[in-house]
């Protein structure tokens, strides 16, 4: 605890925001990418310390949040087969589908496991060799090589019963997206430092390069994001754009190489639709077909009712997807609290741990 707490004194955060502010004579707008840094920024209350020439617009970064409703549609209707039990994370569980979401479903007798790690999915089909297993197997790059070391061991233990529903994403194709627009905002982003030590730097660094906006790979505590954001400011009031890391102690600047030869190895690209965005090209990671076996997409198709489609069908008051992309704040929606909150969300962001949503009813 004294290691986090060292990132979270407050001689030293003054001392940040003191020097935040000497450096930001221009108006400047940073994007945080990930979920995790959000609910860091709200619960310290950070947007208050810093002064009013900054403004943080908060990114993408949450995987619950931009599942569409297609894929949980999909995996409702996988979850209803017989002999099957269906397994995720606890944040999927209330996420909503166009109809419905996993936990309503489990109270209709459904059998809706919440797990804790995808390896208890692997002894639910060793010891339940009549059933079939799926876990959803939703992420960035960061969760990517967990699951995938589930279905590793799978497959040394035979499985045949066993297999992987994927709704993973990777983040910088949406960096670029958001940088496409041609009514974009964002002046620097600040990467998830979770994300970059799997990944390494690389692709940030073309990104900086080619868009000539900073990219600064920042921590979560809040020290963490307050010298992400003097990093980004320094750079932006020089007029000048490249990768820094400002999280060494986490990020290699070539990531974790086990953890990438396993996702090279076993996934491939492939576009993704992005709950309230729309697709963006190659910016998801599907099971290469050599584990097609392991497929619950590939594995179960066949079954689906016959009208189901892969596309977007949200709730058109959610404005989650503008926000997302740094177009509008969650101060400007106009059901934020009142017919959107945690117990009857529009919208994946009030659901899931990481989404913006949530971060803003909870703490502010």
């Amino acid at each position: 605890m004294q290691y986090l707490d060292d990132y979270r004194n407050n001689d030293r955060i003054q001392t940040l925001v003191q020097a935040i502010k000497k450096e930001a004579v221009h108006p400047w707008q940073i994007m945080e990418i990930c979920g995790g840094q959000t609910h860091t920024i709200a619960r310290y209350r950070i947007e208050e310390m810093l002064p009013d020439t900054i403004r943080l617009l908060h990114g993408p970064g949450c995987p619950v949040c931009v599942t569409p409703e297609s894929m949980i549609d999909l995996a409702l209707e996988i979850a209803a087969f017989p002999n099957m039990i269906f397994t995720s994370f606890g944040d999927m569980m209330r996420v909503p589908g166009s109809k419905a979401d996993l936990l309503q479903l489990k109270a209709q007798g459904a059998d809706v496991r919440m797990l804790y790690s995808p390896l208890d999915a692997v002894t639910l089909a060793v010891n339940n060799p009549e059933k079939e297993v799926v876990f959803f197997a939703v992420g960035f790059e960061t969760t990517a090589p967990v699951y995938l070391m589930a279905l590793k061991e799978a497959e040394r233990r035979k499985l045949k019963n066993f297999s992987l529903l994927c709704s993973l994403f990777a983040v910088p194709p949406a960096i670029e997206m958001i940088l496409g627009q041609k009514d974009n905002h964002v002046d620097g982003f600040l990467t998830a430092g979770h994300v970059c030590a799997v990944t390494g730097n690389e692709a940030y660094e073309q990104l900086a390069v080619k868009y000539k906006r900073p990219m600064i790979v920042t921590g979560f505590e809040p020290a963490d994001l307050l010298f992400g954001i003097y990093k980004c400011v320094f750079q932006l009031e020089r007029g000048i754009a490249y990768l820094e890391n400002a999280y060494k102690r986490a990020v290699p600047e070539k990531g974790n190489p086990v953890a990438r030869k396993i996702m090279e190895e076993m996934l491939e690209p492939i576009d993704r639709e992005w709950r309230g965005i729309g697709q963006i090209p190659s910016s998801g990671f599907a099971l290469r077909d050599e584990y097609a076996a392991y497929d619950a997409f590939k594995k179960f198709l066949s079954n689906v009712i016959a009208t189901f489609a892969m596309k977007e069908r949200r709730d058109s008051r959610c404005i989650a997807g503008e926000i997302m992309k740094g177009n509008r704040q969650v101060a400007d929606c106009t059901y934020f609290g009142t017919v959107c909150n945690p117990d009857h969300p529009l919208g994946a962001p009030m659901v899931s741990a990481e989404g913006v949503c949530a971060a803003y009813y909870n703490y502010q």
